[in-house]
């Protein structure tokens, strides 16, 4: 009987620390939906044969070099303004950007706008990523993480639904994206009580962020290789299926509204998998759940760079697999990660992960392009497809380690992966 009302008390906590959180995630899915709405309305405009090749690399480079910056201003703002205030502050930084797109299509406008786009949106990441990982523990970490997916992809499928919806070229679309950013930070803020408190021990500013600040990308190489390898994968990948995938099928032949059914599979994949895969991860070594997901990445994207045009419904096929498996492996590295570090230095950690992931993000662009450019549009999924392949090699030979680093970890088993 004891260990029946101990199973029901748990139970009864974690259900309470989900609904806690639900405003703050649907108001993560809010935003996420304008900042997907407005990434594809970009790249749809940006398809357009009358735009130069460099104004195109131009403007696709000003996000993720926006998010570049807020992944190195986040942890101080956070630590002044405490995560809750950061995170409404800079999202009306952003609902702020979305409106001066309806004014204007001048493409300097447009790539200080997509800048500072990206620097909120990385703020934002930045800080509610490493609310959830303090907030969390060992036992739910991978669940809770996962529901944050889950919300990310849920705001690309409703995007792109949004966008299916009122056309490509609808003028509204920037209206929607207004809207639908300030809904998301009306919910965070006034839909639920104030944020959950994280940990006594945890609160303290002074104890939180100032061990936490030498915390750099070397000790993570050192701590967990393979979600180094990981999150800068998924930086080339996610956000440049959205930013790309318009440009790829305006390049092989496609109409806009078949490039953004192949966004909207992509995500639907994505949404699909999260929750398996979460729980999977709590209950797996994540280490070989990585080099899963990347060899079958890898395969996907081998089958769409061999893939004709005309083979539509097998692409959207394709693209769904592909959300499935690519969108799955940031939670899973990241919750690997975070399992293996202090508390105090999650903050930290968050950032550095974040800012790995948005150097990823900068490069791939410019790459992608070139090699669209000069070799054929095919060219992208086989950038894409290495990156996965490095995912997988690095979980194996983290894997050939496994037995020597299992022995000397103070950690339990299901804690350490």
């Amino acid at each position: 009987m004891s260990t029946f009302r101990r199973l029901a008390g748990e139970t009864k906590q974690r259900a309470a620390r989900f609904r806690a959180v639900l405003p703050i995630m649907v108001g993560i899915c809010a935003i996420g939906t304008g900042n997907t709405i407005l990434t594809t309305k970009v790249s749809l405009h940006l398809s357009e044969p009358s735009i130069s090749s460099h104004v195109v690399e131009l403007v696709l480079t000003a996000f993720p070099l926006g998010f570049l910056v807020g992944c190195l201003v986040a942890r101080p703002l956070v630590s002044r303004l405490g995560h809750e205030r950061t995170f409404l502050v800079i999202g009306l930084l952003a609902a702020s950007a979305a409106g001066v797109y309806t004014l204007t299509t001048v493409a300097t406008i447009w790539f200080c706008l997509r800048l500072l786009t990206g620097f909120a949106m990385a703020t934002m990441f930045v800080t509610i990523e490493s609310w959830i990982n303090l907030y969390a523990d060992q036992g739910n970490r991978g669940a809770l993480f996962s529901l944050y997916m889950l919300m990310s992809s849920l705001a690309v499928l409703f995007g792109q639904l949004i966008v299916e919806a009122a056309g490509a070229d609808s003028p509204f679309l920037f209206l929607f994206v207004l809207i639908s950013t300030s809904s998301g930070l009306f919910c965070s803020r006034f839909a639920g009580n104030r944020w959950p408190p994280l940990p006594k021990l945890l609160s303290d500013d002074a104890s939180s962020f100032a061990p936490a600040r030498g915390y750099a990308l070397r000790q993570l190489v050192r701590l967990a290789p393979v979600t180094v390898v990981s999150v800068f994968q998924a930086g080339m990948a996610n956000m440049n299926v959205y930013t790309m995938t318009p440009i790829y099928g305006e390049r092989v032949g496609l109409d806009a509204a078949l490039s953004v059914s192949l966004i909207t599979a992509f995500s639907v994949g994505g949404l699909l998998a999260q929750g398996p895969i979460g729980w999977l991860s709590d209950r797996m070594d994540r280490r070989l759940l990585l080099l899963l997901q990347g060899f079958a990445t890898t395969c996907v994207c081998a089958s769409i760079a061999m893939l004709e045009a005309s083979g539509e419904g097998l692409l959207c096929a394709l693209f769904f697999a592909y959300g499935a498996t690519a969108l799955t492996i940031y939670p899973v590295s990241v919750a690997y990660a975070n399992s293996r570090l202090a508390s105090r230095d999650i903050v930290s950690a968050s950032g550095s992960l974040l800012l790995l992931y948005s150097m990823g993000n900068l490069l791939a662009p410019a790459v992608a392009a070139g090699l669209m450019d000069r070799v054929s549009p095919h060219a992208l999924f086989i950038l894409l497809g290495s990156g996965a392949l490095s995912v997988a090699a690095a979980a194996f030979f983290s894997l050939l380690r496994r037995r020597g680093t299992d022995a000397n970890s103070s950690l339990a088993p299901c804690e350490g992966q």
